[in-house]
């Protein structure tokens, strides 16, 4: 048990406050808290399925959005390891839980830097999708808080972690990997990334 208070104790409690008062939310809470993850799975797939009818820089970036992803998440294990910081349900014995309890440490949120990796890449694909995995990344940072899984300080760090993860790498990679998916446009892999135009050798869009 911590042997301090996070500053943002009172904003856990009203959130854990609010959870306790509104049962009719917690099972689509907890489901998407749960399962959220899976939300973007599909906008990563679909953010691929948009950038290969457009351009090799579109294509990179999609790809890009899922491998930062999972890059933002491996690093995040090194974080979590270091830093040692109990569960909310963990330190506040009398704490509103729907959270499956667990005995891994609670900062950063990897649900977080998730969402948050997969969110900042999208914007790198499609502003429309973007909004839309960043308002999916902020409800689930929210209902990881609801649920009494972590505290606020936790999701902002992971929201933020993942998104500076997707962003410094792509300012890295995004000309080589562009360079990469134009000249696999003129292969048979063509269809993963889109084919060239005739007149230019590079893909549509």
């Amino acid at each position: 048990m911590s042997t301090s208070s996070p500053p943002d104790l009172w904003l856990f409690n009203e959130v854990n406050d609010l959870a306790r008062h509104t049962g009719w939310l917690h099972a689509p809470i907890l489901g998407y808290a749960t399962y959220g993850l899976g939300v973007f799975a599909v906008l990563l797939m679909g953010g691929w399925w948009f950038a290969r009818r457009r351009s090799p820089r579109r294509v990179a970036a999609a790809v890009w959005a899922g491998a930062a992803t999972l890059a933002a998440v491996g690093l995040n294990q090194l974080l979590v390891a270091h830093f040692h910081e109990a569960r909310p349900y963990t330190d506040l014995p009398g704490a509103f839980v729907l959270a499956h309890r667990t005995s891994d440490f609670s900062f950063p949120s990897d649900h977080a830097v998730m969402a948050g990796a997969a969110a900042a890449g999208l914007w790198l694909v499609s502003r429309k999708l973007g909004a839309v995995a960043t308002a999916a990344a902020l409800a689930l940072a929210f209902s990881r808080v609801y649920i009494g899984a972590h505290y606020p300080h936790d999701v902002a760090a992971g929201l933020l972690i993942g998104a500076a993860v997707t962003l410094l790498g792509w300012w890295v990679v995004r000309e080589p990997l562009t360079t990469l998916v134009a000249r696999l446009a003129a292969t048979p892999l063509h269809p993963l990334v889109g084919r060239p135009h005739p007149a230019t050798g590079v893909p549509a869009g």
